[in-house]
């Protein structure tokens, strides 16, 4: 069977083997891999074989009319840039086979053009962040934006209990693995980043405001004030009361 490919073609192989090829080049692509073929004059099976895979063909334009294909040398990372290898293994096959099946359904349900537009780009977007090629480039700076958001989660939600364990399970990760990522990261292990943190919000407002210590602990998601002043004189060295009243001592003594 052969014919001329007049678009762009994504092929996600589900089962078997498929043996494909165009007028330069013959693809072996097996379960769990896609193929993504450019237009060409000749698109044939040159061997027989069983499988199963969804595919889909689209359109590429972009302002440049530039349409050639790169080698990974001339490939430079870039958040706004979509980098596509024409093969490779998918590391969620599932996920792209879900995007596939809303696309068929929303062109048989609504045939929206622009539905369908939207749909087709995340199949590609998807594709492309499965491939090697992407978390290679993404994987250099994946680890320290994984920090920053720890960080900012904890930042968000200084006000709860926030145990390791709570962090862990939000970001999908094993608690004693992310203990290990944050003290490689850090210097200091999750739990007492954490610990760190509160005590900086709970000296700022023994000194700033006159609450009462047992709010400020509340605030902070103690439910016990016992714990907190015991959190608080292992960080700083005093209980909340020593430290707001040598403050105040201190700031008389500077006037």
């Amino acid at each position: 069977m052969a014919r001329g490919l007049s678009d762009y073609e994504l092929m996600v192989v589900t089962e078997g083997t498929l043996y494909v090829a165009d007028i330069d080049t013959k693809y072996e692509v097996k379960a769990g891999e896609y193929l993504l073929m450019t237009p060409t004059v000749l698109q044939h099976g040159y061997r027989r074989g069983a499988c199963s895979f969804y595919w889909m063909h689209f359109n590429y334009h972009n302002n440049a009319n530039d349409h050639r294909i790169r080698n990974e040398k001339e490939l430079q990372y870039s958040p706004d840039t979509l980098l596509l290898p024409r093969q490779g293994t998918l590391a969620s096959p599932d996920r792209i086979i879900i995007l596939m099946k809303q696309l068929q359904d929303s062109d048989r349900r609504y045939r929206e053009p622009n539905l369908n537009r939207s749909l087709c780009t995340a199949i590609l977007c998807e594709t492309a962040v499965q491939s090697t090629l992407y978390r290679n480039y993404g994987s250099m700076n994946s680890g320290q934006q994984i920090f920053e958001d720890i960080v900012n989660y904890i930042n968000w939600h200084i006000n709860e209990p926030l145990p390791v364990y709570e962090v862990a399970a939000y970001f999908g990760y094993n608690e004693k693995y992310l203990t290990t990522f944050f003290r490689n990261m850090s210097g200091i292990p999750l739990k007492q980043y954490i610990l760190r943190r509160k005590m900086e919000h709970a000296t700022a407002a023994l000194t700033e405001t006159n609450q009462p210590v047992s709010q400020i602990a509340y605030s902070l998601g103690y439910s016990d004030v016992h714990n907190f002043t015991n959190a608080f004189h292992k960080i700083v060295g005093l209980s909340p009361t020593e430290y707001r009243a040598g403050y105040n001592k201190r700031n008389v003594f500077r006037v």
